[in-house]
């Protein structure tokens, strides 16, 4: 993993925060389903809270990569959890786009960009 970091837009734009594009990706879909309505900012915060609280072992300190995985794994699981819990979408349907975006990855040859398609069954 490349030790490039994305910075965050703003006023503070040389503060990096963002190890990988995912990341950042992550970070502005859940800005944008706030932004329509989808839940609070409070909401977000306390299913945010709630999932960087649980019990697991947080990354070596000496690794800040390890460290932003993790925490970017609870955002998007938090998130997860939110989009189902209000109905947005049903775990079923969240579970196989996973599948399909992972047998794309699998079926996309290194340095190619992946295309979702190649995952989907025939």
């Amino acid at each position: 993993m490349s030790d490039a970091r994305l910075p965050i837009p703003g006023p503070d734009a040389g503060d990096l925060h963002f190890f990988a594009p995912w990341q950042a990706k992550a970070f502005a879909l859940t800005v944008h389903l706030h932004e329509k309505g989808a839940f609070s900012w409070t909401e977000w915060a306390e299913a945010l809270s709630e999932r960087i609280g649980s019990d697991r072992p947080a990354p070596d300190a000496q690794s800040p990569q390890a460290h932003a995985e993790a925490y970017w794994r609870d955002w998007l699981d938090a998130l997860l959890g939110l989009v189902q819990s209000k109905g947005l979408a049903e775990a079923a349907l969240i579970e196989e786009a996973a599948r399909t975006w992972q047998r794309a990855a699998e079926a996309t040859p290194h340095g190619t960009p992946i295309a979702y398609e190649a995952g989907l069954e025939h």
